[in-house]
């Protein structure tokens, strides 16, 4: 194990032995970040044009997938990981091993941001007020989640990002301070995991954000969900989160199965949504067609839209050689703040990010276009649960944006994901009441306002 002498270092479960997983109780090793005397050439290539931190997850990541792949197949090259790595796994479903559960604290995974003695560091995440970029760190969270999913995992499958349930934030965190982000696996089902993220204070260990992902193990040649060992909680604390994430889990299936089909007859749930849109419909009327006697304190979704597009680099691919699910989120969040500033014409506060989904792979070269409207407003403020803090009073913005993958060629197109951002605006700000402008965007309305009311019911 070699231990550098720097203070910027990243601890997370490691490989022991002969390049194996370790069965038995957690184990740690250190390294630095990218700034550190490592050279770049130890950096997978996918990483090196990423944050520092997820340069050195991935590189944390990329080696155990190496050695665990050469060490259990026998090979002398990694030149078809994927090919060892379906051995690996196949090996792995007749041994024991995929029967053993895994406690939490062997997929616990922590990375540090000495932000007060490291000025490049704090360069590369601060906002131009002094804060954390939240941008910057939810693609740090995306690469931290990946590691402690294959912490979790035995063998070494395809684990891919399904969701991001939610991200939250307790309030505004300075770069001035040392900051930790740590995280573990809170609930298995058969093929997929949830895991929580904190990001905290170091002097003071204050929480001040949280997030939930939701990850899939594939096979690595049929792509096809496989089986993972199960959670075994050990902490009080550890079966309530284990509890919770079996009730969203189901949450999500009822959600799913109560999705409106064509040629299928309506739900009760559907009825509900369609009574919603219609009444939501029927209170823009004036401003649709008496627009100079409607309530000037109102506008119409269609009035909020913003855009942008870009081409997919390479340098922002992950180690799947797809689109990295942090950048776009990064990139989802920027455009997101962006309309929610010139909406309520005052700086606003992040919140949450709720129901990010990945609903088809990003591929290097494709032709980005995000949509952003806002989708609903609460100007007298609403009640997120709890976590949030000194928010009551806040005018609430629910700002949703869909990437789309857009192939001029063939005049298509198809949506890569959703995301449904919340911002609070200071209080006492003016803020405009959002209405629909056609039965598309009622309904739109109406699913988020449901979708919200549900998750609140799931909030602490």
């Amino acid at each position: 194990m070699s231990v550098f002498n720097i203070p910027r270092l990243l601890k997370c479960n490691a490989l022991h032995g002969k390049g194996r997983r370790n069965k038995g109780s957690s184990f740690h090793f250190l390294l630095v970040h990218l700034f550190s005397s490592k050279t770049t050439n130890e950096i997978p290539l996918e990483a090196q044009f990423k944050n520092p931190i997820v340069a050195k997850l991935w590189a944390a990541r990329q080696e155990a997938k190496q050695r665990l792949s050469l060490s259990d197949t026998g090979s002398t090259s990694s030149t078809d990981v994927s090919r060892a790595a379906a051995a690996v796994l196949q090996e792995g479903r007749s041994s024991s091993d995929e029967r053993r559960g895994r406690t939490p604290s062997e997929s616990a995974t922590e990375i540090m941001y000495p932000f007060s003695n490291d000025l490049i560091l704090r360069e590369a995440y601060q906002s131009p007020w002094g804060e954390m970029r939240i941008g910057k760190i939810m693609e740090d969270l995306d690469a931290l989640a990946g590691n402690i999913a294959f912490n979790h995992v035995f063998g070494n499958p395809l684990i891919v990002t399904a969701a991001v349930d939610r991200i939250r934030t307790r309030n505004r965190a300075s770069v001035q301070k040392d900051l930790s982000l740590s995280g573990k696996v809170t609930w298995v089902g058969t093929s997929s995991m949830e895991i929580r993220m904190q990001c905290t204070e170091v002097d003071t260990q204050e929480e001040w954000l949280e997030a939930y992902f939701t990850f899939v193990t594939l096979d690595p040649q049929s792509k096809k969900p496989v089986a993972m060992p199960p959670l075994l909680p050990v902490t009080n604390e550890e079966r309530a989160q284990f509890e919770l994430g079996a009730l969203k889990a189901q949450a999500k299936r009822v959600r799913r199965k109560n999705r409106l089909q064509v040629g299928q007859p309506l739900s009760e749930d559907s009825l509900k949504l369609d009574q919603l849109a219609a009444s939501l419909l029927q209170e823009a009327g004036p401003l649709l067609r008496m627009p100079s006697l409607a309530d000037p304190h109102s506008i119409l979704m269609n009035r909020t839209s913003m855009q942008n597009a870009m081409t997919a680099q390479p340098q922002v691919r992950n180690l799947h050689n797809r689109i990295f699910g942090g950048f776009l989120m990064r990139r989802a969040f920027e455009l997101a703040y962006a309309n929610a500033y010139l909406f309520g014409g005052k700086r606003p506060h992040f919140l949450e990010v709720d129901d990010i989904s990945f609903d088809a792979p990003v591929d290097v070269g494709d032709l980005l276009v995000f949509n952003s409207r806002i989708l609903y407003t609460k100007p007298e403020g609403g009640f997120l649960g709890d976590y949030v803090a000194n928010h009551l009073k806040m005018p609430l913005i629910m700002v949703e944006v869909e990437a789309w993958v857009t192939e001029p060629e063939k005049v298509s197109a198809r949506v890569s994901n959703h995301f449904y951002f919340t911002f609070g605006l200071p209080e006492g700000t003016p803020c405009r009441k959002v209405l629909p402008a056609n039965i598309d965007e009622a309904r739109r309305m109406a699913m988020r306002m449901t979708a919200d009311i549900e998750q609140s019911s799931l909030r602490s």
